[in-house]
C-alpha cells in the first residue's frame, strides 16, 4: 500500500488515478495511523515552500513522516514541491525544510544570454539519466521527456545523489536518489507512458 500524503497542496487525484491505472494500491491520507501501516510513501506538492512545511506541521504529519522515512527507511518519492521540501531550505522562503537530502532549493537565475527564457519552466522537457543503475529509471531509457511546472530547482551538495539532469537555460538536477529517499522535479502523473513506467519502478521496490 502506498500513502499519497494529503497536506492540502498536492495533485493527489491524478497521482492516485495513475497508480490505479498501473495496478497499484494507494490511498490519499493525512491520517498518521494510516501512514504508519503503509510500505511506501509519495509526497506530492504544488505551491510555495513555506506553506508546504507549515501545512505538514499543522496536520501533524512531520513526526510520522520522519519516523517512517528516516528511522524505518520506508521508500518515499517526492514530486515537484514534495521533492523540494526534502531539502534543507529554499530561496523561496525562510522555513527550514525536512533536510532528508543534502541540498538546497534555488530559483532559476538566467544571464543576459537567456533572459528571454520563461519562469516558471513549464511543459515537456528531456531528462538525461546519469546512471542506469538507479531505481526510478530502470528500463526506461537514458533520454526521455517528462512534464515540468516549476520556478525553483534543487542544488545537491553530493553530486552522487543526482540521477538525472534537465536543461532550461542551464543543467539542473531533475531527480535524485539517496537510499530510500527519492525525488523528481517533474510530474510523472502528467507524463504519460514514461511517468507510468517510473511509478511502476517505485511500486516495485
Amino acid at each position: 500500500m502506498v500513502a499519497i500524503i494529503d497536506y492540502g497542496m498536492g495533485n493527489n487525484g491524478s497521482i492516485l488515478n495513475m497508480i490505479k491505472a498501473i495496478g497499484g494500491n494507494a490511498v490519499v491520507t493525512s491520517d498518521p495511523d494510516v501512514i504508519d501501516k503503509v510500505d511506501k510513501i509519495i509526497l506530492p506538492g504544488v505551491g510555495s515552500f513555506d506553506n508546504g512545511m507549515l501545512n505538514l506541521a499543522k496536520r501533524g504529519l512531520t513526526p510520522i513522516l520522519i519516523d517512517k522515512v528516516i528511522h524505518r527507511k520506508t521508500p518515499v518519492l517526492g514530486i515537484c514541491l514534495g521533492m523540494q521540501l526534502m531539502t534543507k531550505c529554499s530561496g523561496e522562503g525562510v522555513t527550514t525544510g525536512l533536510g532528508w537530502v543534502d541540498a538546497e532549493t534555488v530559483r532559476f537565475r538566467f544571464g543576459e544570454e537567456n533572459k528571454r527564457l520563461k519562469i516558471p519552466h513549464m511543459g515537456w522537457n528531456t531528462i538525461r539519466v546519469l546512471r542506469e543503475s538507479n531505481i526510478l529509471f530502470k528500463n526506461i531509457g537514458t533520454e526521455t521527456k517528462y512534464y515540468f511546472v516549476h520556478s525553483y530547482h534543487l542544488v545537491c551538495n553530493n553530486q552522487e545523489d543526482v540521477t538525472s539532469t534537465t536543461f532550461h537555460g542551464y543543467e539542473f538536477a531533475s531527480s535524485f536518489e539517496s537510499g530510500n529517499i527519492m525525488g523528481v522535479q517533474f510530474h510523472p502523473e502528467k507524463s504519460h507512458k514514461y511517468g507510468k513506467n517510473l511509478l511502476m519502478n517505485f511500486l516495485g521496490i
